[in-house]
């Protein structure tokens, strides 16, 4: 199975003022492009070759490097495109209610997220996560790395996730990463995040 980049669901422009559409068409077209060409060929004539992301995930600890990067790159970006958008969509009861119980609520989740983010140091990812006892969970993973992978430090499933390399954020906010991450929010979509948090907790 070749892997493929994902078509976005809505215009480069679309996320705009909070990412711009020159980010978004680096971002989107250059930077996970170049995951999906590179995990394609490090998966050429594997064992693995026709995987599915998730089963490459979880079997991470057995692949090579340049796997676990360009795995890691594509799933991560895929995921990031799905859970934002300039539809804000509703987030549900279910979630909102498990947010309240596990997290401290909405302000207190988004708080610890943004930190989470912040000090994650160099590249990486902050994610908002239900663990295998069905709690929620907040964590951070370098690099291209995800709570779906076997050697994470932070088993879960990813229900939101927000990109902390700079190629996701310098075009428009520079070194500002906390600017980056507040006007996150602003393109956060709930229905999406809602639609993910059911699916990992059937």
């Amino acid at each position: 199975m070749s892997h493929t980049l994902p078509a976005l669901a809505y215009a480069h422009n679309a996320l705009e003022p909070n990412i711009d559409a020159r980010t978004m068409e680096i971002h989107h077209g250059k930077h996970h492009q170049a995951y999906v060409d590179n995990l394609n060929k490090a998966l050429a004539g594997h064992a693995m070759e026709n995987a599915s992301l998730e089963e490459l995930m979880a079997a991470m600890s057995t692949l090579p490097p340049a796997v676990r990067n360009n795995g890691g790159g594509h799933f991560n970006h895929s995921l990031f495109w799905t859970i934002i958008g300039p539809d804000a969509g509703t987030l549900s009861d279910a979630l909102a209610a498990k947010i309240e119980e596990d997290l401290g609520g909405m302000d207190k989740m988004k708080s610890d997220f943004a930190n989470a983010a912040m000090t994650r140091f160099g590249s990486g990812w902050a994610w908002l996560c239900v663990k295998v006892d069905g709690k929620l969970c907040i964590c951070s993973s370098p690099n291209q790395d995800n709570p779906l992978m076997d050697i994470s430090e932070c088993p879960g499933i990813p229900i939101l996730g927000v990109d902390v390399w700079e190629h996701a954020y310098y075009l428009h906010y520079q070194n500002r990463r906390a600017d980056y991450l507040a006007a996150f929010w602003n393109v956060v979509n709930w229905s999406a995040v809602s639609e993910r948090f059911a699916a990992a907790t059937k």
